[in-house]
């Protein structure tokens, strides 16, 4: 059964994660390229386990990161989702993040741009969040030029060594912060009407 979808936007179904999703959650967790900014690649006993925590956090408080399925077969291709991001003291508790990941088979379509832009009205819109924020390795032009593109803007004054990431990996530690408050959101939209 198709686990009912968040969000739909023109080719993409953003919806809770179904068990037949763990091989494609397993392929995007160990792939180098995909994890190249991050400080390890998962097993499959570590990935099971991401993929068990992200479920129930979305059962938990309706916030998490989704499977990203396309429309027209309903295949998971990746995921994106609104977070808690969890990296206190470093960013207040309930400061909510934007954030994906993508099998490198489907790079290069625009699927992440259209499901994050949908996301973003989703939390402004729906949710009523007053702010979205992202953050990545400063490094990691991929993820910075979505961020860029799906409307957030740098805030330099909150770029973070990540809490997380081990201090022998000097070379992850530092990100760079995205950020988008709901009043921004809503003048854009006005424009585009």
């Amino acid at each position: 059964m198709t686990p009912a979808p968040l969000i739909e936007t023109a080719r993409l179904r953003l919806r809770d994660w179904s068990e037949g999703d763990r091989d494609l959650f397993h392929e995007i967790n160990a792939d180098r390229k995909v994890m190249e900014y991050f400080p390890f690649r998962r097993t499959r006993a570590e990935s099971d386990a991401l993929f068990d925590r992200l479920r129930a956090t979305i059962l938990e408080d309706g916030l998490g990161f989704h499977a990203v399925a396309l429309k027209n077969n309903d295949e998971a291709i990746g995921f994106c989702g609104l977070a808690k991001a969890g990296v206190e003291p470093v960013l207040p508790a309930g400061t909510v993040e934007i954030g994906w990941r993508l099998a490198t088979r489907f790079w290069g379509h625009g699927y992440i741009i259209e499901a994050a832009g949908a996301l973003l009205d989703h939390g402004f819109a729906t949710l009523q969040l007053p702010e979205i924020v992202s953050f990545a390795v400063a490094a990691n032009r991929r993820s910075v030029a979505v961020m860029e593109r799906i409307g957030l803007r740098r805030d330099t004054a909150r770029d973070f060594d990540h809490p997380r990431v081990p201090d022998d990996r000097l070379d992850l530690k530092r990100h760079v912060l995205y950020a988008i408050g709901r009043d921004e959101w809503k003048e854009r939209q006005s424009r585009r009407s």
